[in-house]
C-alpha cells in the first residue's frame, strides 16, 4: 500500500483531469429527466436545460441562479436538487451543497443522488484532505449506490477508488479498479488506476505500459512524466534488463540442450550410417556430409563455451549473494561459510577471467627425427603418400612411449589451402616388432586423416578445450572443485556435452580412415597392424613399469626398455582380449577393434605381402634411438 499512497497526489491531479473531460451527458437520460420535469412544470424545462449547460461550461453563478429557480418551483425534483448541490460544492458552500444533495437523496435514493451527496462529503479545499469521518460517510453512500441501478457508473467507481486510497483501503481500491477494467476498459482513468495497482504489485513493466495507455487516452504529458519519475520508469528499466537476462539465460539453457541433442542425434546417425553402409561405398559419401555437419557443430560448441561464461559468472555471484542474503533473513550469519563463499566466488571468477587470457602454447611432442637417422622410413612414408594420392609428411617426431598419430602445424590460412606442415608422431615403444607391411597399412590410415582434412581447422574448439582444461585445473588446485561450485559443475556438464559431439566425429573419422588403409594395403595388413599397436602398448607399459620398479629397488640404471621381453604374457593377453572384445560406447573416441575389423571385413581389397621386414630395420641406428629414449624416461622417473 505504501507505493499506492506515494502516488496518491498524482491520482488527485488525474481525477481533476477526468472530471474536466468526462462531462458528456447521456442525452437519452437527459430526455427522461426533462420529461419528468415537464410533468411537474413544463415551463421549467428550458430553465433547467440552460442551468445544466451553464454548469457544464463552468458558469457556476448562472447555473446556481437558474437551478435555484427550478428548485423553488419544483422542490421535489431531485435532479435539480443534486445539481444545485453540485454547483454549491464547486463554489465552496459545502453545508449548502450537503443540504441540497441530502434533500435529493430524501426524495429519491438513486445511485446518482447518493454519488452527489458522497462527493460533497469528499470535498477537498485547496488540496487538503477531507475529514476521515466524512470520507467514511462518502464511501458508505457510494457502496450503497453500487447496489442500485446505474451503480456501475464510472464516476461512482472512480470516487470509490479515490476515497479507498485516502482511507488506505487497498482491497476496495483494487475492487474499484477491477470494476473499471471490466466495465470501462478504454477509459483513461481505468488505465491510470491500473498503472497504480501494477506499481503497488511491483509489476513495473505493466505499470509503465498502463500509464502510456492512459496518455494515449488523454492524460497529459506532465502527469505521465511525474508518475514515471516517481520510480516507475527506473524500476521498469531494471525489470527489462532482468527479463532480458532471463530470456538470454533461457536461450542459453535451451542452446545447451540443443547441443546435447544434436550430438546424440549425430552420434546415432553416424553409427546407423556405418552399420547400414559399411559393406558399400555409400558410407564414404554419407561420411562426407556427416563430417561437414560435425565440423560446424564442433565449432559452434567451441564458441558456445565462451558464450556461456557470462551466465556462469552471474550465476556464481547470484548464488553467493543469495545465500548471504538468506543468512541475513534468518538472522544468523555463519562466519566460516560466508567467508568460504566469498573467497570461493572470488577465486572462481578470477580464474574464469584469467584462463581466458592464457596463451595457448602447443609444444611438439618428442624430438624431430633427422632424415639421415631413418632414411628408409622417410622413403616409405613418401611411398605410402604417393600410393594414396596425398602430400607426404614433412616431419617425423620420435617419442619415448607408444604414440602413433598425425597432426598439422600451420596458420589458419595455410590449413585452408592445405599448405601446413604435416607431422607424424612415432613412439619408440611401438616400433620393436612392427612388421613393415603392417606399418604401411597403419600409416595409410593416418594419411587417410590428412586426405579427409580431419586434422585441419578446429582452432576454436581446440582453444576452448585448452581453456576449459586450464580452468578446471585451476579450480581443482584452488580447492574449488566442489559440488556447490556452479562453475565447476558447468565445466563437468559442458565437457560431457562436448564429448558427445566431438567423439561421434572422431569415431566416424577413424572408420573412414580405416577404409583407406584396408583398401590400399589389404584388410589383413590393417587388422594385423592395429592389433599389434594395441598389444604393443599394453606390453610396453607392463614391461617398462616392471623394469622401472626393479631398477628402483636395486638402485641401478634402467635397462633398455625397448629390448625387454617376456615375463608378463598372461597379463598382457588378458588385457588384450579385454580391449579387443570391448564394446563401443559414446565416450569412446575410436570404435572398438571388433567393430573396426567388422567394417573392413566387408570391403573388397587387394592383399599385398611384399616383404617381411621390421620397422626397426628402417632406422640407421635403432639401438642408439632406444638408448636415448630410455634415458629420457629414466630422467623423468628421477624427477618424479
Amino acid at each position: 500500500m505504501k507505493t499506492i499512497q506515494t502516488l496518491f497526489a498524482l491520482l488527485l491531479l488525474s481525477l481533476q483531469l477526468f472530471s474536466a473531460n468526462t462531462i458528456v451527458r447521456d442525452q437519452v437520460k437527459e430526455r427522461k429527466i426533462e420529461e419528468q420535469l415537464k410533468a411537474i412544470d413544463s415551463s421549467l424545462v428550458p430553465v433547467f436545460v440552460k442551468a445544466t449547460n451553464a454548469m457544464d461550461k463552468n458558469d457556476l453563478t448562472l447555473a446556481d441562479s437558474l437551478f435555484m429557480k427550478v428548485v423553488k418551483k419544483a422542490p421535489r425534483f431531485d435532479p435539480a436538487l443534486r445539481r444545485l448541490g453540485g454547483v454549491r460544492m464547486q463554489v465552496g458552500y459545502i453545508k449548502d451543497a450537503i443540504k441540497y444533495c441530502d434533500s435529493a437523496v430524501a426524495v429519491n435514493r438513486s445511485a446518482y443522488n447518493l454519488l452527489s451527496l458522497a462527493l460533497c462529503y469528499n470535498y477537498t479545499d485547496r488540496g487538503h484532505k477531507a475529514p476521515e469521518e466524512n470520507l467514511g460517510k462518502a464511501l458508505d453512500l457510494l457502496e450503497e449506490a453500487q447496489t442500485l441501478p446505474d451503480g456501475n457508473d464510472i464516476s461512482i467507481l472512480v470516487s470509490i477508488g479515490q476515497i479507498s486510497l485516502e482511507l488506505n483501503l487497498e482491497q476496495r481500491f483494487r475492487s474499484a479498479t477491477k470494476a473499471l477494467r471490466r466495465n470501462y476498459p478504454d477509459e483513461m482513468i481505468t488505465h491510470y488506476f491500473g498503472a497504480i495497482v501494477e506499481a503497488a504489485d511491483e509489476n513495473w513493466l505493466t505499470s509503465e505500459k498502463e500509464i502510456y495507455k492512459a496518455q494515449e487516452l488523454g492524460l497529459d504529458e506532465e502527469s505521465v512524466q511525474t508518475f514515471l519519475n516517481s520510480g516507475v520508469k527506473s524500476k521498469a528499466r531494471n525489470e527489462k534488463v532482468e527479463y532480458g537476462f532471463l530470456g538470454l539465460a533461457a536461450f542459453w539453457v535451451v542452446g545447451l540442450f540443443i547441443l546435447f541433442v544434436m550430438g546424440k542425434i549425430l552420434s546415432n546417425l553416424t553409427l546407423s550410417s556405418i552399420e547400414r553402409n559399411y559393406r558399400s561405398g555409400a558410407i564414404t559419401e554419407k561420411g562426407r556430409t556427416l563430417r561437414k555437419i560435425y565440423k560446424v557443430l564442433i565449432n559452434v560448441g567451441g564458441v558456445y563455451y565462451y558464450f556461456s561464461l557470462p551466465f556462469i559468472l552471474v550465476g556464481v555471484i547470484a548464488l553467493a549473494g543469495g545465500l548471504i542474503y538468506f543468512f541475513l533473513l534468518v538472522g544468523r550469519i555463519p562466519i566460516g561459510i560466508t567467508i568460504a563463499l566469498v573467497i570461493g566466488s572470488c577465486v572462481t571468477i578470477y580464474w574464469m577471467i584469467r584462463t581466458l587470457t592464457f596463451k595457448v602454447n602447443y609444444k611438439d611432442p618428442g624430438r624431430a627425427l633427422k632424415p639421415e637417422e631413418a632414411p628408409r622410413l622417410f622413403d616409405l612414408a613418401a611411398e605410402v603418400a604417393k600410393t594414396i594420392g596425398t602430400r607426404t609428411i614433412d616431419e617425423i617426431r620420435i617419442t619415448p612411449l607408444c604414440d602413433l598419430a598425425v597432426y598439422e602445424r600451420g596458420k589458419w590460412r595455410e590449413q585452408m589451402k592445405d599448405k601446413t606442415r604435416r607431422v607424424l608422431i612415432l613412439g619408440a615403444g611401438v616400433v620393436k616388432d612392427f612388421r613393415t607391411h603392417d606399418f604401411r597399412a597403419v600409416l595409410a590410415h593416418e594419411y587417410g586423416h590428412f586426405s579427409h582434412r580431419d586434422t585441419a581447422g578446429g582452432a576454436v574448439a581446440l582453444r576452448m578445450r585448452n581453456n576449459m582444461f586450464q580452468y578446471y585445473r585451476a579450480l581443482f588446485i584452488a580447492g574449488q572443485a566442489l559440488w556447490w561450485n556452479l562453475a565447476f559443475q558447468f565445466l563437468r556438464l559442458y565437457n560431457f556435452i562436448f564429448r558427445r559431439i566431438s567423439h561421434g566425429a572422431t569415431r566416424l573419422q577413424e572408420v573412414l580412415a580405416d577404409r583407406v588403409a584396408a583398401q590400399t594395403y589389404g584388410k589383413e595388413a590393417f587388422k594385423n597392424g592395429l592389433t599389434y599397436v594395441i598389444k604393443r602398448e599394453i606390453e610396453f607399459q607392463a614391461l617398462a613399469n616392471f623394469e622401472i620398479e626393479e631398477a628402483k629397488l636395486a638402485e641401478r640404471k634402467i635397462f633398455n626398455l625397448y629390448e625387454i621381453s617376456g615375463g608378463q604374457e598372461q597379463t598382457i593377453e588378458e588385457e588384450l582380449n579385454k580391449q579387443m572384445n570391448a564394446r563401443t560406447t559414446e565416450d569412446d573416441t575410436h570404435p572398438c577393434p571388433a567393430d573396426r575389423f567388422r567394417y573392413v571385413d566387408a570391403l573388397t581389397s587387394k592383399e599385398i605381402h611384399d616383404d617381411d621386414t621390421y620397422l626397426r630395420d628402417l632406422f640407421a641406428d635403432w639401438n642408439a634411438i632406444t638408448m636415448e629414449m630410455t634415458s629420457i624416461i629414466e630422467s623423468r622417473v628421477k624427477k618424479g
